[in-house]
């Protein structure tokens, strides 16, 4: 049987600006004992020789393949603006 972890829930609680009740601080407790078991049980493992990963199956990109194309004219790429001011966009003053 693993060993209980001494954890202080109520710190950990604190830490996290939360407030729990007696019955959370108990069924928290349990769970963050059981996820530390669970590291002890990982550690055990010898994996000298295994690369480091950051998915557990090969992550392929979902992207279509970037392609030149026409963009817009400056006429419609300025046609929907709200204010402009010549042949550009006038937005607020955001600096003084």
């Amino acid at each position: 049987m693993p060993e209980a972890h001494q954890i202080d829930i109520y710190h950990v609680a604190k830490l996290a600006r939360l407030d729990l009740t007696e019955e959370e601080a108990g069924h928290y407790g349990a769970q963050l004992d059981g996820i530390l078991s669970y590291i002890d049980t990982l550690t055990r493992y010898d994996l000298d020789g295994v690369e480091p990963t950051a998915h557990a199956m090969p992550v392929y990109d979902v992207l279509r393949a970037d392609e030149p194309r026409t963009g817009l004219s400056q006429d419609a790429a300025l046609g929907n603006a709200p204010k402009r001011i010549k042949d550009q966009f006038q937005i607020p003053k955001v600096i003084e």
